[in-house]
């Protein structure tokens, strides 16, 4: 390799050691959310498979929730990560209020949902055809009872992520780090406490798995506030944040337009997932139990994924807001090689290891073998969800919210839940065979992704007035 072509793809050791200072506490706080999730996920697996199955159908509804709050306060964002680039803190203030008066809006929209439809939405993952009425009607009881109680979350979750959000887009990705650790071990230890009943609190089961994730929750957005209140000199932006709520029209207007395709789209591509994810449901609630131990695994695994997305978001981010755009493309470049690589080692890691995690829970054999074939495939897709995550993280960054809404969401829903549904419908594919088809149709979206970025289309200052 020359090295005009080794300089091209691969930058020095010290611009990774930077990259990894932001994206490892990010991998770090994803890690650990989702190593307590799987505990959790393991615990409620002990109470039974139906118990399991129930709150998975839940935290299906709840992913909608939770990813549309990341489309809420990523919209201001793209604008307050390019602000800290410009060191313009009265723009960055105002972005951190949008965010939370979006943010609110949203968190009551779907507590009213989710109180008036519960059973109309759970009912979706229900097959009455592949499981009897008693063991339907236990699931939905269960599902119900877990919504209800997490409905308390919704609030204080979306408070939370504008915090954590506006850190981060000033490149303090340590904080929210240690606001996660102290959430999850919170959520660990009411846990054990309260799904089995230890050192003399009630036996809830599921009701107790609910409980410990408000409690959490309620935690984390505890030490975000203490620390937004210990940091005003350092991070001016946090200081008069609630003395007035008026906000530039023109900054309100900017936001309307590059950040409400990104709200649509993150809202339509959770409701797709959730949409693929009722098509396998088809298969029975075996194959809803093997779908929520892959997916809780996955989410272990992926974090490299986000790590390096999101540190894109703040890197390149930054550099356009400060009027660098040939060191944003090149740092973009090493970005995404550098990310590649990372995802490949991961997917490898987790095919050799897909047999292992399975046996942690209390399940039949069938659950377990169909749960282990999912993980190879998601391991062998892992360079795959790298590239989908790389590319989307570069074109919302320069703002172009409408070709990630066309690439995204209207690709998940038009083809990956199209082909689902179809699938689930109209053939006998067991869901293993299903989930590798609809994964392996992200080549498309990979590939339309890097041909945006090479094309130069993000390279846009945003915040240059």
């Amino acid at each position: 390799m020359t090295d005009s072509l080794r300089k091209r793809w691969f930058a020095d050791l010290p611009f990774y050691k930077k990259v990894l200072m932001i994206a490892i506490p990010i991998m770090l706080q994803n890690a650990i959310t989702n190593f307590v999730n799987l505990l959790d996920n393991i615990m409620i697996g002990q109470v039974g498979t139906l118990q399991m199955s129930g709150v998975s159908i839940a935290n299906q509804l709840l992913f909608i929730y939770n990813i549309s709050i990341f489309g809420c306060v990523n919209a201001a964002g793209i604008f307050c990560a390019q602000y800290c680039g410009k060191k313009d803190y009265d723009g960055v203030r105002n972005c951190f209020r949008l965010k939370i008066l979006i943010g609110m809006a949203a968190a009551v929209i779907a507590t009213a949902i989710f109180l008036l439809f519960p059973e109309q939405l759970i009912s979706l993952y229900l097959n009455p055809d592949l499981n009897s009425p008693q063991d339907i009607a236990f699931t939905l009881a269960g599902s119900r009872q877990y919504l209800m109680i997490m409905v308390a979350s919704l609030a204080p979750f979306a408070l939370s992520q504008c915090i954590a959000s506006t850190m981060r887009d000033d490149g303090d990705t340590v904080i929210p780090m240690r606001a996660s650790f102290a959430a999850v071990g919170v959520n660990f230890v009411f846990n054990f406490l309260l799904i089995f009943g230890h050192l003399g609190f009630p036996k809830l089961g599921i009701a107790g798995a609910a409980i410990a994730t408000v409690l959490s929750r309620f935690t984390e957005l505890f030490c975000l506030v203490f620390a937004a209140s210990r940091m005003k000199i350092d991070k001016p932006y946090f200081t008069d944040v609630f003395r007035s709520f008026r906000i530039p029209g023109d900054l309100c207007r900017k936001v309307a337009v590059k950040g409400t395709p990104l709200v649509c789209n993150e809202l339509l591509w959770s409701m797709g997932i959730a949409g693929i994810n009722q098509a396998y449901s088809t298969r029975g609630l075996d194959a809803v139990a093997a779908c929520n131990i892959y997916s809780t695994v996955n989410n272990l695994f992926i974090i490299v994924c986000i790590g390096m997305g999101t540190s894109i978001a703040i890197m390149v981010g930054q550099l356009l807001g400060a009027g660098k755009t040939e060191e944003a493309v090149q740092t973009d470049r090493w970005l995404i090689v550098f990310s590649l690589i990372l995802s490949t080692l991961t997917g490898l890691v987790m095919i050799l290891c897909a047999p292992l995690f399975p046996m942690l829970y209390r399940t039949d054999d069938t659950v377990r073998s169909t749960a282990a074939s999912l993980l190879r495939i998601a391991g062998l897709m892992m360079p795959l969800s790298a590239l989908c995550n790389a590319g989307y993280f570069t074109l919302r960054c320069g703002g172009k919210t409408v070709i990630t809404f066309i690439s995204d969401s209207v690709f998940t829903c038009g083809v990956s839940w199209v082909l689902a549904w179809c699938l689930s419908r109209f053939t006998d594919l067991p869901v293993v065979m299903l989930v590798f088809i609809v994964s392996a149709a992200d080549i498309i979206k990979a590939a339309f992704g890097m041909i945006m970025v090479e094309k130069g289309v993000w390279i846009n200052n945003l915040v240059s007035q």
